[in-house]
């Protein structure tokens, strides 16, 4: 026998799943509470049994998918014992080219409200906190060496976002490159990251003496 809280939690889900897949083959602008209905053969009210809004029902997708991004990153392992950040860059070009959907909701996509959708924030920065939390762990995690280490998160991130965005870029299709170039793609990617960081943490060269100008009559 199905209980009511089945058929509740199967709707719950239903209306999930029925909403990706009107965002893959439409888009997220065509995304709304009555389409979702639609395609489930329900009545226009139904979804709002367990979704306030459209907003709502979006957040919900884009938390699950930060999840998901979130736990993809945790499994990371390497192979090599190489810095934790590498691990992470590899793992985070994979998630971004194997689910290129998910990728495109979580960082193409304008967020709902996020003071309504804590759980949405709380994913999205626990992604992020790994990358930091690696940085802060090679530096020392102490209050004077945080800076450093969101300067060098951010930077690792937006080098690995650059790439990966690049990579679902229609244009890339129509690029002309050298033979051998996207086999060492990644690891060409990781080995600059690493030469920035490194360059970055050496101290600045102290000033040499400055020579006066002889004096002109």
């Amino acid at each position: 026998m199905v209980t009511g809280r089945k058929k509740s939690f199967d709707l719950k889900e239903a209306c999930v799943r029925a909403a990706r897949e009107v965002i893959a083959e439409q888009g997220i602008e065509a995304l709304s509470m009555r389409d979702v209905a639609r395609k489930l053969g329900i009545s226009h009210q139904a979804p709002y049994r367990h979704f306030e809004s459209r907003d709502h029902l979006l957040a919900e997708i884009m938390r699950r998918c930060f999840v998901d991004f979130a736990e993809h990153l945790d499994r990371r392992k390497s192979s090599d014992g190489n810095g934790d950040h590498e691990d992470m860059g590899s793992a985070y070009l994979a998630y971004a080219a194997q689910k290129p959907l998910e990728y495109r909701l979580m960082f193409g996509t304008p967020w709902p409200e996020p003071a309504r959708h804590p759980e949405l924030v709380k994913y999205a920065v626990h992604a992020f906190d790994i990358l930091r939390n690696s940085q802060r762990a090679k530096y020392g995690d102490l209050p004077t060496h945080y800076a450093k280490a969101d300067l060098d998160a951010l930077f690792i991130w937006s080098t690995l976002h650059g790439m990966a965005s690049i990579m679902q870029a229609n244009v890339m299709q129509h690029l002309v490159l050298a033979p051998g170039v996207m086999p060492r793609l990644k690891a060409d990617l990781m080995h600059k990251i690493d030469a920035a960081l490194e360059a970055s943490s050496r101290p600045a060269p102290k000033p040499g003496p400055t020579r006066r100008k002889p004096a002109t009559r």
